[in-house]
């Protein structure tokens, strides 16, 4: 197995996609956004070891998201490679209609209930227009949690892993004795991925995200192969720091309330993350409004219209904490 590490002009960080061709087939996990510049770079990535788009057998994808999905379509055109994703996200990828028009009709819902301003939803709705994945969409093969596949003599185990998006998928592997997992965006080694904003249809994405995280530790895994950036060498210490950050977040989340009252997704996010610009536009009050579904959830947080302010006695449990961390789990 092979990294490839890819530029990314669609979204931030680069991307990696994954080689498997120490044998009679050749695969990939993830293939990059679909513009011009990472297209000639797969190539020549690919023709540097000898192959082209037309001998790739199968695509694995993590999840639904452009930067990930990008090149399926084209692969698949040249050699007529099968595309698996997890079912969540099939029909996103395979640019069935009526799921891309529940999307927009979500995110003009959401948009409105978090009270992200007119003109920074006309900047979301350009930057979210779905044509790139339905003006040529792949066929796909959907697959599920525990789905096996081998790929010259290496196992590959689907795990599914909801939270950033609704069907992401990682892939277990044994490689040389060696517990491997290629987790897409589930793990990360720079920062975190993204819960709320990433993929509005995930019902309560923290908690699931959260549970993610768990099973990730619990597997303690070798190493992770991250959809961006190098690899992780300690995936349960690096699942751990992510489930700590939430804590933090959290805190920061309900001092904002403490401090400004009730207040929308909007205020609390502009409290979290200051001014916000293109993609971020989405991502902040997305993770501002995934805390606060949670909290609310656990009672802390109370909701009335678009706004929420704290629940009776959390201001003086926020006063009786020894660190700016609230405890999720």
């Amino acid at each position: 197995m092979e990294r490839i590490e890819l530029s990314n002009h669609a979204f931030e960080g680069d991307n990696n996609a994954y080689l498997f061709d120490d044998g009679p087939e050749t695969a990939l996990v993830d293939t990059g956004d679909w513009l011009e510049g990472s297209e000639g770079q797969l190539r020549q990535e690919l023709t540097d070891r000898g192959i082209e788009f037309s001998d790739i057998d199968r695509i694995f994808l993590t999840h639904w998201h452009g930067d990930h999905i990008g090149l399926a379509s084209a692969i698949q055109a040249a050699g007529d490679a099968t595309v698996y994703i997890h079912s969540a996200d099939a029909p996103l990828v395979a640019g069935d209609e009526d799921a891309w028009a529940e999307m927009y009709d979500r995110q003009e819902r959401y948009f409105d209930q978090w009270a992200i301003p007119k003109d920074k939803q006309e900047v979301l709705f350009e930057l979210l227009d779905g044509e790139p994945y339905t003006e040529n969409p792949p066929t796909v093969t959907p697959i599920e949690d525990g789905d096996t596949f081998t790929i010259n003599g290496i196992e590959l185990e689907a795990v599914h892993a909801p939270g950033h998006a609704a069907g992401l998928c990682m892939y277990e592997a044994d490689i040389d004795g060696s517990s491997e997992v290629f987790t897409g965006d589930a793990l990360l080694p720079q920062y975190t991925p993204n819960v709320g904003g990433a993929d509005i249809r995930v019902d309560r994405p923290l908690a699931k995200y959260l549970d993610t995280l768990g099973d990730i530790a619990e597997a303690d895994y070798d190493r992770a192969w991250p959809g961006h950036r190098d690899p992780i060498d300690d995936p349960t210490a690096r699942a751990e720091h992510i489930m700590h950050h939430h804590e933090e977040r959290s805190w920061r989340v309900l001092d904002a309330l403490r401090r400004l009252g009730p207040s929308d997704v909007w205020t609390v996010s502009a409290d979290l993350f200051g001014d916000l610009e293109h993609i971020h536009i989405l991502h902040g009050p997305g993770e501002s409004y995934a805390h606060l579904e949670h909290l609310g959830r656990d009672g802390l947080v109370e909701q009335e219209g678009n706004e929420y302010r704290l629940a009776d006695g959390v201001e003086a449990e926020l006063d009786a904490l020894d660190e700016q961390r609230w405890p999720l789990v």
